[in-house]
């Protein structure tokens, strides 16, 4: 652990990378329960800013941060405490502070180069146009799917078939006056994020592009979850890495819905995993029925959100608490979601 005058002096500006190009001390925490004077935090935001490191604050001690400190909180990554405002997006607030950092720093420790590369994203992002933004995610991911990582991910995973053609519609659409109402329909699979899916959404979204006579867009999911995110079974089978990245970014429905956000309103349950909660990111509103639980796992398979989370989801909560939730994987229960602006309703109705 550093201090924030110790990050002020450089000492997080090291070399990443070491003989054999191994890195060398990917994240480092700072001690956030030490006072600090104007000047030398704004120096340690700076440092933090340019840093190669993640870097991730720790601050045991309840109520507001001093001025100092909040300021240079802003720098870091992530920064973990035992209580946070919930528009406060700097600060992810746990019972053990400490113990979540332990977890943090293992989880980044498991997977060193997804979570660099997740915090290089999130940073170089933040306040690019949507498009560009899932550009750079999309070229990141095509860049950690050459990882050791995400090889032995696909070597514990073992061979597997692809998907079988849905048994119906995997997209089902429908018209009411002025409004589109687009049914995710593939609930033998978790309404996954598979091609099919995929390609029947998007078709869906460019009947709206096209017709400004539409004027509201419902957009749900058959079964008992709203999506399981990408369908895993079709990972890794893409030709090439450019077909990957132009598929991801000009056939993804991320765009999409982010161009129709002001008519877009998503309504979830169940599960929202993946890319069942990073294109729903995008959309003017989410309803989400009482037990949703949102998940963002793909740094644990070496990877990083590749269907716009890196984007999509910090524009509703901040880049430090998804870097929290990606890193981890860490489950995100409904009031929290509520609480943080990833959903901006509960309610029953489906």
């Amino acid at each position: 652990m550093i201090t924030p005058q110790d990050l002020a002096d450089g000492a997080a500006d090291a070399p990443l990378l070491v003989e054999g190009a191994a890195v060398d001390t990917p994240i480092r925490t700072v001690n956030l329960d030490i006072a600090v004077d104007t000047g030398t935090a704004a120096r340690a935001r700076e440092r933090a800013l340019h840093s190669d490191r993640l870097l991730v604050g720790l601050r045991r001690t309840s109520g507001p941060a001093p001025e100092p400190i909040a300021n240079l909180m802003a720098g870091l990554d992530t920064t973990i405490v035992t209580d946070a405002a919930p528009a406060d997006r700097r600060m992810v607030a746990v019972a053990d502070p400490d113990a979540a950092a332990v977890e943090l720093s293992d989880a980044v420790a498991a997977n060193v180069h997804a979570a660099i590369v997740l915090g290089q994203v999130l940073r170089l992002s933040e306040d690019l146009p949507v498009p560009q933004a899932i550009d750079v995610e999309s070229l990141a991911y095509s860049t950690l799917l050459g990882t050791p990582d995400f090889r032995r991910w696909l070597e514990q995973r073992g061979p597997r078939p692809l998907p079988p053609p849905a048994p119906q519609d995997p997209v089902l659409v429908r018209r009411e006056a002025e409004r589109l109402h687009i049914t995710l329909n593939r609930p033998e699979r978790r309404n996954a994020y598979g091609a099919e899916v995929r390609d029947g959404l998007v078709e869906a979204l460019r009947l709206a592009i096209l017709d400004d006579t539409i004027t509201a867009i419902v957009l749900d999911g058959s079964g008992p979850v709203f999506s399981a995110g990408g369908d895993l079974d079709e990972f890794g089978t893409t030709p090439d890495l450019a077909t990957a990245h132009l598929i991801r970014t000009r056939a993804g429905a991320a765009r999409l819905v982010s161009q129709l956000a002001d008519r877009i309103e998503v309504r979830v349950h169940g599960s929202c995993v993946g890319a069942g909660i990073e294109v729903p990111a995008f959309a003017g509103r989410i309803v989400a029925t009482p037990g949703t639980v949102f998940r963002l796992p793909e740094v644990s398979m070496g990877l990083i959100p590749g269907a716009g989370g890196t984007v999509g989801v910090p524009r509703r909560i901040g880049r430090w608490r998804a870097f929290w939730l990606c890193a981890t994987g860490a489950a995100l229960d409904t009031e929290t979601a509520l609480a943080w602006g990833l959903v901006d309703q509960v309610s029953d109705r489906r």
